[in-house]
């Protein structure tokens, strides 16, 4: 791969321990950074639905990203043999690297065969090497620009959320309450004469409780008896009974399609109800979140804050000891110097002492013979 500058190309070995003994289908590498660009390598150690080993590179950062992003770069993955270097495998690859297309590859790296061979290095002691070398070359956005927060995709929901929870409320949803208006026409006023009482009551029962089990039957039978009825009605009630049996079957049909429809409506409107409830909730969750989020930002930035004092301070303290450092060396070389003289004069002061002591012997003797 051609870089074009030590800062747009970057290199990672990612070790794997007891590789046999791995059961997750697929493997994910700790993330690397190269020309301010998040990567990682993605595998599959027992293949991705073929007989070789799978491998790939990813951009583990892609949910974050500004819409539209796109990476075009350039790279190769190696499978490295521990025991002879000259058997690795290496394999190049130039992608643009999308929302659509995060990760880009080689689904048949190696035969799992050859990569489990004994005879190979691939897994010494269990071990299994992969080196990834990375080249970008274009990035857009700019990895400058910066990127979006992970809160922002939930605000952007949660805001629209809250808009439609609003409308809701505008609109009359009231969670929890129900009603049924049901058409006046469905009671009548009941005669009171005792030779129809009977069937009066059975079509005032029948009328108030049409949708209940069998309320047809008794309905019809009722309406028989009202009809034969010569006294105990009037003109108007005659006229009702009979417009009503006449039309009996759509009437009851109509009635009970109404219960049917009705009843659907009231469960439909419940299960709404109950959703715009679970929409609320949500929507205050979402708040209570959002707050702890802003709260741990800005213990973040505190921290942050902190960390730079502590750099400063130690910044300070390490120039300081350097500088003790430049001064305790230039103590030790004097200290140095002046042992060395010491040593000097200590053997001059001890000849000067012995020609001392000579001339004090020779000064008494003088002394003596004069004094």
């Amino acid at each position: 791969m051609d870089a074009h500058d030590d800062v747009s190309r970057g290199e990672f070995t990612w070790k794997i321990s007891y590789f046999t003994e791995q059961d997750a289908k697929k493997l994910y590498s700790e993330a690397f950074t190269v020309s301010g660009c998040k990567w990682r390598i993605l595998l599959y150690p027992k293949g991705a639905a073929t007989n070789h080993l799978s491998l790939y590179l990813d951009v583990p950062d892609s949910t974050t990203l500004p819409n539209g992003w796109t990476r075009n770069a350039k790279f190769s993955l190696s499978v490295i043999d521990q025991t002879n270097n000259a058997r690795s495998i290496r394999k190049e690859g130039h992608n643009d690297f999308t929302e659509r297309e995060r990760n880009w590859g080689f689904t048949s790296f190696i035969p799992l065969t050859k990569l489990h061979n004994c005879t190979g290095g691939y897994l010494e002691n269990d071990t299994f090497v992969i080196k990834a070398e990375v080249c970008v070359l274009t990035v857009t956005p700019p990895v400058n620009i910066q990127p979006a927060r992970p809160t922002d995709k939930f605000d952007s929901y949660f805001t629209s959320l809250e808009e439609f929870v609003n409308a809701a409320e505008t609109n009359g949803v009231t969670v929890g309450s129900t009603s049924c208006n049901q058409d006046g026409a469905l009671t009548a006023e009941i005669p009171s004469l005792e030779e129809i009482e009977k069937a009066k009551q059975s079509l005032k029962e029948c009328l108030s409780d049409l949708f209940k089990l069998n309320m047809k039957e008794r309905l019809s039978e009722a309406l028989s008896t009202l009809s034969s009825a010569r006294t105990g009605l009037s003109s108007e009630q005659q006229i009702a009974i009979e417009t009503f049996q006449a039309n009996f079957n759509d009437f009851t049909s109509d009635f009970l399609t109404f219960e049917q429809d009705n009843a659907e409506f009231e469960l439909h409107k419940l299960q709404r109800d109950q959703m715009f409830s679970v929409m609320k909730k949500s929507h205050e969750t979402h708040i209570l979140y959002k707050q702890s989020m802003d709260d741990l930002a800005e213990e973040e930035e505190e921290l942050k804050r902190k960390m730079e004092e502590v750099k400063s301070r130690r910044d300070k303290l390490l120039s300081d000891w350097e500088i003790l450092l430049v001064e305790s060396e230039e103590v030790k070389s004097v200290y140095k110097d002046e042992q060395k003289k010491v040593a000097e004069t200590k053997k001059r002061k001890r000849i000067t002492e012995e020609r001392m002591s000579r001339s004090i012997t020779a000064w008494s003797n003088l002394k003596a013979q004069f004094c």
